[in-house]
């Protein structure tokens, strides 16, 4: 049988399954990726091999608490915790990981971003603070807060890579080994899927280009755009989501940032946390290398993404690179234009957040121009819109 038969079959199955004859109509989905989507994969055209990640099981990494010290393995510190022994501890605190000297059985990683993107500069005396700790990963390279801000998928890739040689060209291409990628996950399940994936193919290809083979540590966080105030039962169920998106994606650790948005309990912390126990004891999917693997879809998109994200990051580099961009107002104004476009989607109906927008419908309080400022980036959830 011909590849064009092939593809007529398929083409007749899905019509006479949808009962229509326009499944392009029905299929179709736009987004503002600038991603081709077919309505339907019966191939791929280049294969990918699968993309490892570092960590063997993705680490799920809890608030400290001292009645998990037994159970969980992997901790996001934020003070100061004796004789806390083979644990995997994450530090997002500057002050705290001045002061910690790990011990060789433990594995200590940093979270702490050493870009200030207000002055745009590197802070140079904490980078040096941070290289000489012994952590397992010294130095953050933080683009969870250009998704929240709003920035496409290809543009928090590019300026990942963009503030990597950034780093690279000031302090050598050791700092390759000792990065660590805070990256927060949306709720568009499968392009968050490909975007960890494509950031693994663009990273592999930028380490190429200094003669290393490597891949990046990534650790991976629910998203606050799409959460709402008044709406946490619909919260848990989007990061329980984004969790899956991340695991399957082939993230190193994951972590839920609380699904009570400025309301905060200990009740809602355990909660949070059980998401990715669930997820991984019941489930079982933090264990895969590359779960989605061979999905037609998924290579699909994750190709245009890695293509995409490699060509913001010329487009940053020929602006003078990271942190020139951001001081001529290049990036800022670029994330702006993005996330106003995606906030009048939603606006709009275009997409759609249960109980916000849709189910039931609420009244816009503020508009984009209040939300959003063209010369700063900062987080901006979509529901504030309407609350």
């Amino acid at each position: 049988m011909s590849h064009t038969e092939t593809f007529t079959n398929w083409e007749n199955l899905v019509k006479k399954q949808l009962k229509t004859e326009d499944i392009e109509f029905v299929l179709r989905k736009e987004n503002l990726e600038g991603i081709e989507v077919k309505p339907f994969y019966n191939s791929v055209q280049k294969p990918l091999v699968s993309l490892p990640k570092i960590e063997e099981s993705t680490h799920l990494v809890a608030n400290y608490h001292e009645s998990l010290e037994e159970d969980v393995f992997a901790f996001l510190l934020k003070e100061n915790v004796e004789n806390l022994v083979e644990k995997t501890i994450f530090i997002n605190n500057k002050d705290l990981a001045e002061h910690i000297s790990p011990a060789d059985e433990d594995q200590y990683f940093s979270l702490i971003d050493v870009f200030d993107e207000e002055i745009a500069e590197i802070n140079d005396q904490l980078v040096k603070e941070l290289f000489a700790k012994q952590f397992k990963r010294n130095i953050c390279v933080d683009i969870s807060l250009h998704q929240n801000a709003g920035a496409s998928i290809y543009q928090q890739l590019g300026i990942a890579l963009a503030k990597t040689k950034e780093l690279t060209e000031i302090y050598g291409t050791d700092v390759l080994n000792k990065l660590i990628f805070k990256i927060a996950i949306g709720g568009n399940y499968f392009f968050e899927m490909a975007k960890i994936r494509a950031f693994k193919l663009v990273f592999n290809q930028f380490s190429k280009e200094v003669d290393l083979n490597l891949i990046p540590y990534i650790f991976a966080e629910t998203s606050l755009r799409n959460k709402s105030v008044s709406d946490s039962e619909n919260n848990l169920i989007r990061s329980t989501l984004e969790l899956a998106s991340a695991m399957i994606g082939g993230a190193d650790a994951v972590y839920s940032n609380n699904y009570q948005i400025d309301n905060t309990t200990e009740n809602s912390e355990e909660i949070s946390f059980k998401q990715q126990i669930v997820l991984a004891y019941e489930s079982i999917i933090n264990v895969f290398e590359d779960a989605s693997n061979g999905s037609y879809y998924i290579e699909d998109i994750t190709q245009q993404i890695a293509d995409k994200s490699w060509q913001f990051f010329l487009e940053i580099e020929n602006n003078g690179g990271y942190l020139a961009s951001l001081k001529k107002g290049i990036l800022q104004e670029k994330i702006y234009n993005q996330a106003v476009e995606e906030q009048k989607w939603v606006e709009q109906g275009k997409i759609k957040l249960i109980g916000v927008n849709l189910y039931p419908k609420l009244e816009v309080k503020k508009s984009v121009e209040e939300l959003y400022n063209t010369k700063e980036i900062k987080p901006v959830r979509w529901a504030e819109m309407f609350e």
